[in-house]
């Protein structure tokens, strides 16, 4: 289960259309995800839960996309992207709405949680995939742009979130940015395929072995006008041919369902056998456990800080310009810069990769020493610079196993970051 390379990446045209159609898709799938430490106090005062229970939400909502991804990826190679976008969309949008009428956390865990992390996942998987068909040489650049899109709608999310709320409540906020999401479907209509979908292919090579197997099978016709002049025992042999033929019918349906399963089988095998051969390479384990490790600390303060502000008493109310705002447009722009990076031919993708992880790093271990709000503020657009570093993995993975091996590596990589997205916030 590969991307197929028949047609070679135009590296433009049509492409930039991609972009734009999986920016925006990105902006507002993942718009309220991004921002869900806004939502978080909200909750809190909502269900009156602890807030280690309230905190598996966001855990849930950015954490199981994540670890869906090799099934995401799967379903982007045998259904196309445009297709899984649409669906991704309708996902997204029905469980935003449906968190609206929530009557506790684990509804919400549901709602928000699995159904909007799922739909993030395949929406992820789509739009990664079919922008790396379309570009080659300019594909950091066009990574970057897409990518920008999650950090933008975390940005004008965590804003408008906040005016919803003050307004509408917040079970009108979550109505409306579900019917938000719901442009997500026009963004999928827009994403033509490069390359047909492993289900296409094999749909077409399906109809053409049924159309040949009839071509051969067909018994000839029975006129009845003869039959009315023939004696009774030639009518009794043509009923019999037809219960022949009837029986025979039955067989090849059967012949044809076994060879069906046997083909999915050997599907299923062949992608268990090609992550078994990549789970073998030292350097893509690496990748895998930088990711986890990275995701376990970094993404626990995207969800605590605004909180961690009020309660501190570094800041009375709700700021204007939020600390999910600025950690958002600090990666966004992050996400930019380090894609334009990656476009120079001398530029190496994991060790540009291994100097975003030290600065997180040393980002982090300042936290429990700033006792001001601007201090937050400061660390928020550090970590979110390198958190632009999600804009790199795809062409780090590209470097590491190849544009073939792309879905399957990269879903992996995802499966180990929703791990750690996952077990992050509860632990802290």
């Amino acid at each position: 289960m590969s991307l197929q390379s028949s047609k070679k990446a135009p590296d433009g045209g049509w492409g930039w259309v991609i972009v734009l159609a999986s920016f925006m898709a990105l902006l507002l799938g993942y718009g309220s995800p991004q921002s869900v430490g806004v939502l978080y106090p909200e909750w809190l005062d909502a269900f009156q839960e602890s807030k280690g229970m309230t905190a598996w939400v966001g855990s849930l909502v950015s954490g199981v996309g994540l670890i869906a991804s090799p099934i995401c990826s799967a379903c982007v190679v045998n259904f196309g992207a445009r297709p899984v976008t649409i669906f991704s969309g309708v996902m997204i949008s029905g469980g935003l709405m449906l968190s609206a009428f929530a009557p506790n956390v684990h509804f919400l865990m549901f709602s928000y949680g699995i159904v909007v992390g799922v739909g993030c996942g395949l929406l992820y998987a789509a739009t990664v995939t079919i922008t790396c068909q379309y570009f080659d040489k300019k594909r950091g650049l066009a990574l970057g742009i897409v990518t920008t899109g999650t950090s933008i709608g975390g940005f004008l999310y965590a804003t408008a979130q906040n005016e919803f709320v003050e307004l509408f409540g917040l079970d009108g906020c979550l109505l409306l940015i579900g019917s938000f999401a719901l442009n997500i479907i026009a963004c999928g209509g827009l994403m033509r395929p490069l390359h047909l979908p492993a289900y296409y292919l094999k749909q077409r090579a399906a109809l053409v072995e049924k159309a040949e197997e009839k071509l051969c099978e067909r018994p000839l016709p029975l006129d009845s006008t003869i039959e009315k002049n023939l004696p009774v025992t030639d009518l009794l042999i043509a009923v019999e041919t037809k219960e022949i033929l009837a029986s025979e019918r039955e067989l090849l349906i059967c012949s044809a369902m076994v060879r069906l399963f046997k083909k999915k089988q050997k599907a299923y095998i062949e992608y268990l056998h090609s992550i078994g051969e990549q789970m073998r390479d030292r350097v893509f384990l690496a990748m895998c456990s930088a990711l986890f490790l990275y995701t376990v600390g970094g993404f626990p303060p995207m969800l605590f800080l605004e909180d961690v502000a009020q309660t501190g008493g570094l800041i009375e109310g709700i700021s204007v310009v939020p600390l999910v705002s600025i950690f958002a447009i600090a990666g966004g722009v992050g996400k930019l810069l380090l894609g334009m990076v990656m476009d120079i031919r001398w530029m190496n993708s994991i060790w540009l990769y291994g100097v975003t992880l030290v600065g997180s790093g040393l980002a982090l271990l300042l936290i429990p020493f700033t006792k001001s709000y601007i201090g937050l503020q400061v660390i928020s657009v550090v970590l979110g610079f390198f958190s632009g570093n999600w804009s790199i993995t795809p062409y780090m993975t590209t470097k590491v196993v190849g544009i073939e091996r792309l879905t399957e590596a990269y879903g992996i990589l995802m499966f180990f970051s929703g791990f750690g997205i996952m077990l992050g916030p509860p632990i802290v």
